[in-house]
């Protein structure tokens, strides 16, 4: 992708620092990943509203939502799925930059994709949390049947049936949310969150 010359890069007079003390938190990203039916939008959702109640200032970043606005013109072939995380990596890093907690829940399902939204919001603002339910268990979930119509084969390019999953080799978090519900979930990220200073 050619690069206009002609656009500076325009700096606020507020800085990120600036914002993080007024709102008296660090500015961060929570990167959920994993399978469709994983619990990654019920987690992020939880987590969200309990972090709304420590008086945090959050957004919750959702797949299928940013799908019908900003991503509505990406289709799920390799190259499309690429730039989706790329896209969603940017506007998270304008975000934090704006002093928030963002909450992100997409499948991502290949690692350099993960490793490029790293590098672009940065080690430090990134926490990858996976979420690692089997995938039996996320199609015994599937309300939407997704899996069943892409087993049909009425869907291509689904992750975890004809296009792969690649499981995150060292995420800062790994929750079973078949076997961990929901409350104890957050209470375990709330409580990493705490340890490692992001929040209060």
């Amino acid at each position: 992708m050619h690069k206009n010359e002609n656009i500076t890069f325009f700096q606020n007079t507020i800085d990120r620092l600036q914002r993080n003390h007024q709102f008296d938190h660090k500015s961060f990203v929570i990167w959920f990943t994993g399978l469709s039916g994983s619990g990654k939008s019920t987690l992020s959702q939880a987590l969200d509203e309990k972090l709304f109640m420590l008086n945090c200032h959050t957004y919750v970043l959702d797949g299928d939502n940013l799908r019908h606005g900003l991503c509505s013109d990406l289709s799920f072939n390799l190259e499309d799925r690429h730039e989706n995380i790329r896209r969603v990596a940017e506007i998270s890093k304008l975000m934090i930059d704006a002093g928030l907690i963002i909450v992100t829940s997409f499948i991502s399902p290949f690692e350099k994709d993960r490793a490029l939204a790293k590098k672009l919001i940065g080690d430090q603002n990134f926490i990858e949390i996976y979420c690692s339910s089997s995938l039996d268990v996320c199609e015994q979930r599937d309300v939407k049947g997704l899996y069943k119509k892409a087993r049909q084969g009425l869907i291509q390019n689904f992750t975890g049936i004809d296009s792969p999953y690649e499981k995150p080799p060292n995420p800062d978090l790994s929750i079973d949310t078949s076997l961990t519900n929901i409350e104890d979930s957050v209470f375990m990220i709330v409580e990493f969150l705490k340890k490692c200073h992001y929040i209060k």
